[in-house]
């Protein structure tokens, strides 16, 4: 299975790489913003599984970037999942608004993240 992780914060890239790994995701790339992740993307050959987006990024954000996904009809079925510190109920609701499946507010534990990989049927092995 392959994952997505879109941070500008290389630590957090490499905690939810981690995480992802060891929930049986074979393969997990990384973008440090959305362009970057849209660029990835069109790059590739196929689409991930799931991609975990944080909010506040430069160049482009984690909103923005969920709104384009769902606007290009070659990207409209990836799950998409936000793992941002915005825990304002509006902000929650507009992600969702805009396309995003699931919400983890940060900080978050692993099990949390895993939790909500079941709740979306993408989990590769039980951990």
């Amino acid at each position: 299975m392959h994952a997505l992780v879109v941070d500008d914060s290389r630590a957090m890239r490499s905690i939810l790489t981690r995480i992802l790994g060891e929930a049986g995701f074979d393969t997990v790339s990384q973008a440090g913003d959305g362009q970057e992740a849209l660029d990835l993307l069109a790059a590739s050959s196929g689409l991930p599984d799931i991609a975990l987006v944080d909010w506040n990024m430069p160049v482009m954000d984690g909103l923005t970037f969920v709104s384009e996904c769902r606007s290009n009809p070659e990207y409209r079925r990836m799950t998409l999942m936000m793992v941002t510190t915005e825990s304002e109920q509006g902000q929650i609701v507009r992600a969702l608004a805009a396309g995003a499946h699931e919400y983890v507010i940060k900080p978050f534990t692993a099990d949390a993240i895993v939790d909500k990989l079941e709740i979306l049927g993408i989990t590769a092995t039980q951990v």
